[in-house]
């Protein structure tokens, strides 16, 4: 019998004991082998009405999310105990153990209706007012970041591993409309599309857990600092020195900073100067020098189809004229950006690269 197997062996024979130890157990790493259950990894207390993450675990939000056909997202953060997170120039380096884990749910009302919720603070999961659809690990290995992804069954008792991907039919009502699309869960290669910035031999690493997503302005009213956190649990000795991150979902801010946030977000881990999407010379992580290097008044490199008859990335004051506004709006596989993680669009975002590029002002020849 292998040691983990014991481990959870015995652990169950404590929980028939004393049912509170359950609950107080820590994750448990996997430094060679993928588990084929979800459960294995010790991640999560579940019964038949809640999903909660174990105690020692963090739950986190970064300040920008990343849209995933409306999904929502419970994340939790653990390292093992004894280890630090370090600093390298201001950025978080993750010690050998670490597991983020990233929960995609949908929840619903008393009819069954899909609803938004504010789920930045959330601690757990009711399970009668939620769907679980997928939880994706990103686990810190001797050889590096490896990315797991797991689907749950229809009953929502277990996640299975899943590294060629999945698919899964899914409706979305609510008062005004129904809609039903196919939900895509990545296949395990497809996760370094995002996951590795420095294209093609660089290695994977978060984009949620990082120094400039965990500290950050909220809104004008609410200053939340997880970083303070990380020192608080002795996980973290110092605050690192990061820019201003503002958040794409904050009213309070100009048009300007929001598109910017949406598109780092959304767009620059394949459009940066070292990523998938370098050859488009179309930068959208912040690193720009000059407003052409963000699109606008440029014409496409290799967009073929995708440019949708039309001739620049960005055309000021006109967004129904605008290359990237064309893209947002399509939902097919040959034209669609970002090209992976929606089968949907992102209505929010849209409004947000619309008015940015409607008040923009200029033109092209």
């Amino acid at each position: 019998m292998k040691f983990h197997q014991l481990k959870l062996l015995c652990a169950g024979f404590l929980c028939l004991g004393a049912l509170q130890n359950c609950s107080e157990r820590s994750p448990f790493f996997h430094a060679i082998e993928d588990p084929i259950r979800l459960s294995d990894w010790d991640l999560f207390t579940l019964d038949s009405t809640s999903l909660t993450p174990a105690d020692s675990s963090l739950v986190f939000a970064p300040n920008n999310p990343l849209f995933s056909d409306y999904a929502h997202k419970l994340r939790t953060m653990w390292i093992p105990s004894g280890t630090k997170i370090d600093l390298m120039d201001e950025q978080l380096i993750y010690p050998v153990g670490t597991i983020l884990s990233k929960t995609f749910y949908y929840p619903t009302d008393s009819q069954g209706n899909f609803v938004q919720v504010d789920d930045r603070n959330l601690a757990s999961l009711d399970l009668t007012k939620n769907s679980l659809v997928e939880t994706r690990l990103l686990v810190k290995r001797d050889i590096g970041w490896e990315a797991l992804p797991y689907v749950w069954n229809e009953n929502q008792t277990e996640a299975f591993l899943r590294v060629a991907g999945s698919s899964k039919a899914v409706a979305l009502s609510d008062e005004e409309k129904h809609t039903e699309f196919t939900y895509f869960v990545p296949n395990q290669n497809q996760c370094s599309a995002c996951h590795v910035t420095d294209h093609p031999d660089g290695e994977m690493h978060p984009l949620g857990a990082v120094s400039n997503q965990l500290s950050a302005k909220i809104s004008n009213s609410i200053y939340e600092s997880q970083l303070e956190t990380l020192v608080s649990k002795g996980w973290l000795d110092s605050i690192p020195v990061t820019e201003p991150n503002y958040s794409w979902k904050d009213a309070d801010i100009s048009v300007e900073q929001r598109a910017a946030a949406y598109l780092n977000m959304h767009c620059g881990h394949c459009h940066n100067k070292n990523g998938a999407a370098d050859t488009s010379a179309l930068l959208l992580d912040g690193s720009h020098d000059l407003m052409i290097n963000i699109g606008v008044c440029k014409t496409p490199v290799a967009a073929g189809g995708g440019a949708g008859n039309k001739k620049y990335s960005i055309v000021p004051g006109s967004p129904e004229e605008s290359i990237l506004m064309y893209r947002m709006l399509s939902d097919q596989p040959d034209e669609m950006m970002p090209e992976l993680g929606r089968s949907l669009v992102h209505q929010g975002g849209i409004e947000i690269i619309r008015e940015w590029i409607s008040k923009m002002p200029g033109s092209c020849p």
